[in-house]
């Protein structure tokens, strides 16, 4: 049998517990023997009640991880979990997955081949349990006519709404999502996510997803948690992470934005130089910078001049329908470049670059706009 299924069958004698917040602190985890690197370093993330709050990063930053140890199928090596207001792992306390009122919606889904989606959605019900809220989870999820169909008779759509509708039956205080839209069409997943947030706000639910799409996160999430290399960068809401992003690594993943190396300008005190460009940054100590100071600039930023003798070059693009997305190759930098449809230049197209007037770039690691001379 595996894990999954395991933690499943276990799930049958659960007792729901009330809402609460999900505290995660200090947590540090490895899976392999000491000296290797570690999976998550120092984690400390706290959920409200009925948030639903979003995990992004790149493959292997320690995204399914962090669920796993909420779950319970992993243990840290440092810090604690606590749900509910109580430690479930950590200070010498470990809590089985079976009790900890935890639902998960699996990136697979995990249903039951021999199992109708009636008998899949009651599965984590205890012997007894009124099953009506599986009867309206079913009916929310728009599956009321499908009781009597087995999972390889249901639609991709179909078998995530059932997965989340197992996931809700038995009123856990906590789901955890992992990458759920990943193997769904563009048209179901962008429908599902819209419905996500709804339906967790009608169960009383809270919420953690994992994903690598910053749209998808910052589209429907209410805080959102960048990771890397097992360390939050940032967690906050999107319009925050937009408008503010904490380093450049959020930066660039979260906004694709443009990240371009800086330095002192040689004639100027108070003045930066980049390969497109001089910056103004008011206050700034005339001090040596780091050696990864970089500026961010966001594609929109960036004014391309067809010029044949010009060290840029057009290496791509993309149809964004109401725009060009160019990808340009300037030196040992690939810069991204959003730019209208009349601007319609094949690759080898040769040009400059240089900076929109009334861009603001941001200036790391300091973390501070900075004006641009034009």
């Amino acid at each position: 049998m595996s894990e999954v299924t395991e933690w499943l069958e276990s799930s049958r004698s659960v007792l729901p517990s009330p809402s609460g917040p999900v505290e995660l602190r200090d947590l540090w985890h490895r899976y392999a023997a000491e000296g290797d690197e570690w999976t998550l370093r120092g984690v400390d993330l706290n959920l409200a009640a009925g948030e639903l709050v979003g995990l992004l990063g790149p493959s292997g930053c320690g995204k399914t991880t962090l669920l796993r140890l909420i779950a319970g199928f992993e243990r840290p090596d440092r810090g604690e979990v606590r749900l509910q207001e109580r430690t479930v792992a950590g200070a010498g306390r470990w809590l089985p997955p079976e009790r900890r009122g935890v639902g998960m919606v699996f990136q697979d889904y995990a249903l039951f081949p021999h199992l109708t989606a009636w008998q899949n959605a009651c599965f984590g019900l205890r012997s007894g349990q009124d099953d009506s809220r599986a009867s309206w989870l079913l009916d929310l999820m728009g599956l009321a006519d499908l009781h009597e169909r087995f999972p390889h008779q249901l639609s991709g759509g179909q078998r995530q709404r059932l997965a989340l509708a197992r996931a809700l039956a038995p009123a856990p205080s906590v789901v955890l999502l992992d990458e759920p839209f990943s193997n769904l069409d563009v048209e179901v997943r962008l429908r599902l996510r819209s419905e996500l947030a709804s339906v967790l706000q009608v169960c009383g639910t809270t919420g953690l997803i994992v994903t690598h799409d910053p749209g998808e996160a910052l589209a429907i999430c209410d805080r959102v948690a960048v990771l890397r290399d097992g360390v939050i960068h940032q967690c906050a809401p999107p319009r925050e992470l937009v408008q503010s992003p904490a380093t450049a690594f959020v930066s660039r993943f979260v906004l694709q934005a443009n990240l371009l190396p800086v330095q002192h300008a040689s004639d100027a005190d108070g003045r930066l130089q980049c390969a497109i460009g001089t910056l103004v940054a008011s206050g700034l100590s005339s001090a040596p910078l780091d050696a990864d100071a970089c500026v961010m600039v966001e594609p929109s930023s960036i004014r391309m001049t067809l010029d044949s003798s010009g060290e840029a070059c057009v290496m791509g693009r993309e149809f964004l329908g109401h725009a060009w997305q160019y990808r340009i190759q300037l030196d040992a930098l690939t810069l991204r470049l959003v730019l209208p449809l009349e601007m319609d230049h094949p690759r080898g197209t040769r040009c400059r670059l240089s900076f929109r007037r009334g861009a603001e770039p941001i200036l790391y690691p300091q973390r501070q706009r900075v004006a641009v001379v034009v």
